[in-house]
C-alpha cells in the first residue's frame, strides 16, 4: 500500500486557536509526544513571526531526530533567513514557503498583480532551496483560486525546487468532490508534477476538513496537514485522530497505511487538550469522552455478546485502557505503577513517589480513584513541573453564605522558600479568592475566560477549572483540579500567573 505521509501542525496552525497559548517547554513536551505518536512531518511554528515561535523551532530541531522538522515562511527573503537560521540544528530540515494565489487575496491583501506573485513565489523557492533540499509549497487560498493560475504558478515553483505542494482549503470553503476534482486537474494539468508530492491542508468552517482531506487522498494527494484534537484557526483543521482512523478502519476503500502508532492517540490528545486548555467534546470522534460509551439497552446487550456489533474500532488501539480498573487507599505503590504504565504514563522514579503521596492524599478524600482521577494528578504534576512555580498555594481559608460577606485567607509560598499571606472580600467564594492573590502577587491582569467541569461522577469528583487571564494582549490559560473546586479555582488561577511570570 503507499503511504500517506501525517504533517502535525499543532504546533503552529494549532497553537493560533484563539485562546491556545504554548510556552516554549509546552511545545517540546508536545513535539516529543508526536515524535513517539510517529507523524512524520512536525511544523514547529513561524520562526520570524516572534522571537518565541524561533525559539520554539530552534528547541524542536535541536531535541527531535526522527520526524522532519519544517518551518513556516511567507514568500519574503526575510522569512526564509529566519526559518533557515531556526532549523540549522535539524536532522531533517524543511521550510514551508507560502503566498496568496487566489484573486480576492492577491487584490485586497497582497496589492500585487499575478505576475508579481508568481515571480514572488518562485524567486523564494529558489532562495529557500539554497538553504535545505526539502521545501514545501503552498498557494494559500487555493481552494478559490483559478486553477489554471494554480497550475501555472506550481509549475514555476517545482523547476524552482519545490519537493511538496501543499494545496490549502485556507478558509474552508471547499465540499469534497470539488476540492478532489482539483487534486485530479493538478495532476493531469502541471507536467512537472511527478518530481513533488501533493500534500492538503483543509480547513474545517463547513464541518468538511476530514472529508475534502480524504477526497484529496482518492485523487491522488499522499500528505495530510492535520492537527491533534483538530485544533487550529478559527473552527480548527482537520483531526489528525480522525484521518489516521479512517484511513485504518477503512483501508478496503483507500489502500494507503499511516506510519502512525495509534496507541499513542489518546495520550496526545490528552496532552495538547491540557496544555492549550481546549478540552475534547464528549461526542468528538475517536476520542471524545463518549466514543465508545453506550447507553442503549440494545447497544449495550450487544457490546456484551460481542463489541463489534456497535463498536468498529477496538478502543486499545488508540490507547484507551481495555478496563477501567478502580483504585482506593489501599492500593499500592507497584498497582499504581502498573496502573499509570497502562494509561500511557512512565515517569521517572522521582515522580512517581510524588504522584503516589498525591494518589493516596486523593484517596483519602474518595471511595474511589478512577482512571480519569488518576489522569488529572499526572496533568497536575506536569503543570507544576513544566513552569517556574513563583508562587505556590499552601493555605485556603474560605467563608461564605446567603447573609455573610465572602471572604478568603490565603496563604502563598514564594520560590524563595518565603511566606506571604491576606485576606479579602469578595462578590462570592472565587471572587474573594482571587483578589486574595491579586494582593499578594501583584500583577495587573484581566480575568477573560472561566470554566468550571466536573472529570469524574459522583458527589466526590475532582473539579477541574480552566481560566485565561490576559496581559499586555498575550493570553494565558492556567488550569487547577481539587476535589474541592474553590481549591481548583486557586490553583487554576495561580498556574495563569506562573504562566505570565515566566513569560
Amino acid at each position: 500500500m503507499d503511504k500517506v505521509v501525517i504533517f502535525d501542525t499543532t504546533l503552529r496552525d494549532g497553537e493560533q486557536a484563539a485562546g491556545a497559548s504554548l510556552n516554549i517547554n509546552e511545545k517540546l513536551e508536545i513535539a516529543r509526544q508526536l515524535e513517539r505518536l510517529g507523524v512524520d512531518v512536525i511544523e514547529a511554528g513561524f520562526p520570524a513571526s516572534s522571537p518565541g515561535d524561533f525559539e520554539a523551532v530552534e528547541l524542536v530541531s535541536r531535541e527531535i531526530r526522527n520526524p522532519i522538522i519544517c518551518g513556516l515562511s511567507r514568500a519574503i527573503a526575510s522569512d526564509i533567513d529566519k526559518a533557515a537560521e531556526a532549523l540549522k540544528s535539524a536532522k531533517h530540515p524543511r521550510i514551508h514557503v507560502f503566498v496568496s494565489s487566489s484573486d480576492i487575496h492577491i487584490m485586497h491583501q497582497l496589492k500585487k498583480s499575478k505576475e508579481e506573485v508568481l515571480e514572488m513565489a518562485q524567486n523564494m523557492v529558489k532562495r529557500a532551496r539554497g538553504y535545505v533540499e526539502d521545501i514545501e509549497f503552498s498557494p494559500m487560498d487555493a481552494s478559490r483560486s483559478n486553477p489554471d493560475y494554480i497550475y501555472q504558478m506550481l509549475e514555476a515553483v517545482i523547476d524552482a525546487g519545490a519537493t511538496t505542494l501543499n494545496i490549502p482549503d485556507t478558509v474552508g470553503y471547499s465540499i469534497p468532490e470539488e476540492f478532489g476534482q482539483l487534486i485530479a486537474g493538478i495532476f493531469k494539468n502541471v507536467p512537472n508534477i511527478n518530481k513533488a508530492k501533493i500534500s492538503v491542508h483543509c480547513h474545517n468552517d463547513l464541518g468538511l476538513a476530514v472529508a475534502n482531506s480524504l477526497s484529496a487522498v482518492k485523487n491522488g494527494a499522499r500528505q495530510i496537514e492535520c492537527t491533534v484534537n483538530g485544533i487550529g484557526e478559527r473552527a480548527g483543521n482537520a483531526a489528525l485522530e480522525e484521518i489516521v482512523m479512517i484511513l485504518k478502519t477503512r483501508s478496503d476503500l483507500f489502500d494507503v497505511t499511516t506510519g502512525i502508532n495509534t496507541e499513542q492517540i489518546y495520550k496526545s490528545s490528552r496532552l495538547v487538550s491540557e496544555l492549550t486548555g481546549f478540552p475534547v467534546q464528549p461526542n468528538k470522534a475517536v476520542i471524545g469522552g463518549n466514543a465508545f460509551r453506550h447507553q442503549s439497552g440494545i447497544h449495550q446487550d450487544g457490546v456484551m455478546k460481542m463489541s463489534r456489533t456497535y463498536e468498529i474500532m477496538d478502543p486499545r488501539t488508540i490507547g484507551l485502557p481495555g478496563s477501567s480498573l478502580v483504585m482506593g487507599k489501599s492500593s499500592g505503590r507497584h498497582a499504581f505503577k502498573e496502573r499509570l504504565s497502562e494509561l500511557g504514563y512512565n515517569p521517572a522514579d522521582a515522580d512517581i513517589d510524588r504522584l503516589f503521596v498525591a494518589f493516596k492524599e486523593l484517596a483519602d478524600k474518595k471511595k474511589e480513584v478512577t482512571d480519569r482521577d488518576i489522569e488529572s494528578l499526572v496533568a497536575q504534576e506536569k503543570r507544576e513541573g513544566i513552569i517556574t512555580e513563583s508562587y505556590k498555594l499552601d493555605r485556603l481559608q474560605v467563608t461564605c453564605g446567603d447573609k455573610g460577606v465572602p471572604t478568603a485567607a490565603v496563604r502563598l509560598i514564594r520560590d524563595d522558600g518565603s511566606v506571604i499571606a491576606d485576606a479579602a472580600l469578595g462578590t462570592g467564594p472565587v471572587d474573594a479568592v482571587y483578589e486574595a492573590i491579586n494582593r499578594l502577587v501583584k500583577v495587573p491582569n484581566k480575568l477573560t475566560e472561566f470554566t468550571v467541569k466536573s472529570i469524574t461522577e459522583g458527589i466526590d469528583a475532582i473539579g477541574e477549572v480552566l481560566i485565561r487571564i490576559e496581559s499586555d494582549g498575550i493570553t494565558y490559560t492556567g488550569r487547577g483540579a481539587d476535589t474541592d473546586i474553590i481549591v481548583a479555582c486557586a490553583k487554576a488561577y495561580l498556574n495563569a500567573l506562573n504562566k505570565l511570570l515566566s513569560a
